[in-house]
């Protein structure tokens, strides 16, 4: 693997990141962007886009983190903002669209869709949905060419119009997810306290390379640390703790495998006063030491 210096963070792959995208919704075929590219995307971020791609022929691999997933037509695969993420599709044969959002759209499309997008959040940690009939993807595929002729076409009305369309297409995919999900091992729900683990993720992505701490979480958040841990525990199962470490390791992989930063200089961004310390931190939450993560090429 050829390591670029650091993970690039684009807007739309290739571009550079917007922080002010607000209001913003896209629709492209796969084609358009990746033949471009010889039909790889690189390991890459985005800032604020959750992205639904539906594979509507052929199919690749996906680097998620860093792992490699196998996709095949048909399907859907989800990829919330910040996760690291690239495509090899198989050229010339892999058809389909790329849907982008900025979270703001997904949060005023109206109550079942953003419970929908929700609940794609948190079944994306299993990024691949697989649709199961010929008639559910030919409805998924006919509304991602309704969404893009909109937005091709941009007639009167046609902002209403693109958030129905991916109202439809989130809360299909959110469907098809939750019915993945049949069978295995039910997760906590969340209830009352799913709000207050979306807020704590958020600040988390904000400060964890800095802020270790539950009480600056809880002042954040207007709480005590008891029953912010409380809220955290019932709605995801783990701690607060938990969560920070968890993206502190979730950087850290990153880092080791798609750039090539030296494993020193990764452990002071992540505020480990002495490399040391950034071995037996990570060794501890994976079993590897860095060094040894980064020659396996991750996992």
């Amino acid at each position: 693997m050829t390591r670029a210096a650091t993970l690039p963070l684009f807007h739309l792959y290739g571009d550079p990141p917007e922080d002010q995208a607000f209001d913003f919704i896209h629709v492209e075929t796969i084609a358009s962007r990746s033949a471009r590219h010889a039909w790889t995307i690189h390991a890459h971020r985005h800032r604020n886009l959750f992205q639904i791609l539906l594979i509507t022929a052929g199919g690749g691999d996906m680097s998620h983190e860093t792992a490699t997933r196998p996709f095949t037509a048909p399907c859907a695969i989800l990829v919330p903002a910040t996760v690291a993420h690239g495509f090899r599709f198989r050229p010339t044969e892999t058809a389909g669209w790329v849907i982008s959002f900025t979270e703001d759209v997904g949060h005023g499309l109206g109550t079942a869709a953003d419970a929908a997008l929700a609940r794609l959040r948190m079944l994306a940690a299993d990024p691949v949905v697989p649709i199961g009939g010929e008639a559910e993807a030919e409805r998924l595929a006919g509304l991602a060419h309704a969404l893009h002729e909109e937005h091709f076409l941009a007639r009167d009305g046609y902002r209403l119009a693109l958030r129905a369309w991916l109202a439809l297409i989130a809360i299909g995919v959110a469907r098809l997810a939750a019915r993945r999900e049949r069978g295995r091992t039910p997760a906590p729900t969340g209830g009352a306290g799913e709000p207050v683990v979306e807020a704590l993720r958020h600040l988390v992505e904000e400060h964890f390379r800095r802020e270790r701490q539950l009480a600056f979480y809880a002042g954040r958040l207007a709480m005590t640390a008891d029953r912010l841990n409380d809220h955290v525990k019932r709605a995801s199962g783990v701690t607060v703790g938990h969560l920070i470490r968890q993206r502190i390791v979730t950087e850290a992989k990153r880092q080791l495998v798609f750039t090539s930063q030296p494993i020193h200089e990764i452990g002071y961004e992540l505020s480990f006063a002495d490399p040391s310390h950034f071995t037996r931190f990570f060794r501890r939450q994976t079993g590897l030491t860095p060094q040894a993560f980064r020659e396996q090429g991750g996992g």
